[in-house]
């Protein structure tokens, strides 16, 4: 794993251990923010079940003001950390530790980009929580901004007070583009 462009470009981040997460590939990655533009530039960023902290990190790279990570599982938090340190953005990232499904937001925030990527079998198993997490996130979300949705191709779910403006596959993954409705 690797940031692909900006500020950081080119330095190699710490993937996850075993199966708890799954990174996207640099090629997706590089797609997903090709079809972003720099529309996130000096916004600050929600990576949701943030596994090492790719996505938040390349998005602090081109740019964003801030990141706000949300990893529950301790291993990960740790090379989440590793990470953050190695590019020096410590003082640029927020790591939430709790569950975020539970996670209450202390103050109001609001988010140009949200990145919303949970294990696949959350989709399956738990869509009534996903539902009700995407009703949190969406009145922080900025009126322009955009929520990326990550899943298997063969799960749907709708988001609640959010809509599709784009949908593309990558292989064994389909990523969603979201806007306010």
């Amino acid at each position: 794993m690797r940031i692909i462009a900006g500020e950081f470009r080119g330095r190699v981040l710490l993937g996850p251990e075993g199966e708890q997460t799954r990174p996207v590939t640099d090629r997706a990655k590089q797609s997903i923010f090709d079809t972003l533009g720099d529309a996130f530039a000096e916004t600050k960023v929600f990576d949701v079940f943030s596994g090492t902290g790719s996505f938040g990190l390349e998005a602090l790279s081109r740019g964003a003001s801030h990141a706000v990570f949300f990893e529950s599982h301790r291993p990960t938090v740790a090379r989440l950390r590793q990470n953050i340190a190695t590019l020096k953005v410590e003082d640029r990232a927020t790591i939430v530790t709790s569950d975020a499904f539970r996670w209450q937001s202390a103050e109001v925030k609001v988010a140009g980009l949200i990145s919303l990527d949970p294990p696949y079998r959350f989709v399956r198993e738990q869509p009534q929580q996903l539902r009700q997490l995407a009703q949190k996130l969406a009145p922080l979300l900025a009126t322009d901004g955009v929520l990326i949705f990550r899943r298997d191709p063969a799960d749907r779910l709708e988001l609640p007070g959010l809509k599709v403006r784009e949908s593309k596959l990558y292989g064994q993954m389909e990523v969603e583009f979201y806007s306010l409705l």
